[in-house]
């Protein structure tokens, strides 16, 4: 049997590499057939060459957020999860370190591999992970939503890291994959206003559907109003303003990623209104189960963000589409 995988030779550089399907997972590892796997702008830097060296390996198959079934197990591994439905945790964190041990997976101490990045990833009929990595979902699960669940822990650990409490006012900086995710997290915590601004009204338009209290552009951003801050947006001035968003004491969380030196915070207004700022890359595992609960539950429906799907053969033009601006184009899967 035949498996197929896209692969990234160098930037700009991409091919369908079709090949003998994976003999065996060894030891501790899991052989999962892909469902489905969504594209994000992370893909979209490695394609064009405009990721952190250190962040990633080429030749790479891409691919960290999926889903699938599992088809074999290797030694030492429960053969009972042999058809179960599954998505998994990226980060190929060492679970033994000091900061694993407390629960930091994200900021494991041996060093950064993630699937997709350094490891081989899901833009693929098959891919190979750690068993303990596995996240198992319900017989019932949608794969196809479930492919979000990657940015939904990132989201997850945005929205724990900001401790959000019902009754607060909250507000959400972008309206993209990640800033959508947040809405229908913070919604299930009955905030008393849950404001997204986007100057894209057609996707702040969206955050009504899926939650918010009100949908703005970012020149009707007012001063010093919001409990909590998230910003999902990554753009030059997202950071800074950000900041301005929040009451004095307020809590101002990061998720987007910042080309160097484009943040602009003000170090004076940081202090003097005494913000608590945090930023979030990746997800520990508390939060990857943090948000499969709230899938499970019904309160996390990342379905509705999915307005494109395509075959592996069709990556090119599937990677064209992010971040390409086109307001109509919400998330993009490749379905192997």
């Amino acid at each position: 049997m035949s498996s197929r995988r896209v692969v990234i030779d160098a930037p700009g550089s991409h091919r369908l590499e079709v090949g003998a399907r994976p003999t065996g997972p060894g030891p501790g590892e899991v052989l999962v057939r892909v469902a489905a796997a969504g594209i994000c702008m992370s893909d979209r830097e490695v394609y064009d060459g405009h990721r952190d060296p250190a962040y990633v390996r080429y030749p790479v198959v891409p691919g960290h957020e999926w889903s699938g079934t599992v088809e074999a197990v290797g030694d030492g591994v429960d053969a009972a999860l042999v058809g179960r439905k599954t998505v998994a945790e990226g980060f190929r964190a060492c679970g033994v370190c000091e900061r694993c041990r407390g629960g930091e997976t994200s900021l494991c101490d041996s060093g950064y591999e993630e699937t997709g990045f350094t490891q081989p990833g899901a833009f693929a009929d098959h891919v190979v992970v750690p068993a303990r990595l596995l996240h198992p979902l319900a017989d019932d699960a949608d794969l196809r939503a479930a492919a979000l669940l990657e940015p939904a822990a990132v989201v997850a650990a945005a929205v724990r890291a900001g401790r959000a409490e019902a009754g607060e006012r909250i507000a959400v900086v972008g309206a993209g994959t990640l800033g959508l995710l947040a809405v229908q997290l913070l919604a299930a915590g009955g905030p008393a206003e849950l404001t997204v601004f986007d100057p894209r009204a057609e996707r702040a338009e969206l955050a009504l559907a899926f939650g918010a209290t009100r949908g703005c552009a970012p020149e009707e951003a007012p001063r010093g109003r919001y409990d909590l801050v998230v910003e999902t947006a990554g753009a030059p001035s997202t950071a800074a303003s950000s900041c301005l968003l929040a009451r004095r004491g307020g809590r101002v969380i990061l998720t987007g990623m910042f080309a160097p030196g484009a943040t602009g915070i003000d170090p004076v207004h940081l202090s003097l209104s005494q913000l608590t700022l945090r930023s979030v890359f990746g997800a520990p595992s508390a939060a990857w189960s943090y948000a499969i609960r709230a899938f499970t539950a019904g309160l996390l429906d990342p379905g509705p963000l999915i307005t494109h799907e395509f075959p592996l053969e069709r990556f090119g033009d599937a990677v064209a589409l992010v971040g390409g601006g086109d307001p109509k184009t919400g998330k993009v899967l490749l379905r192997p």
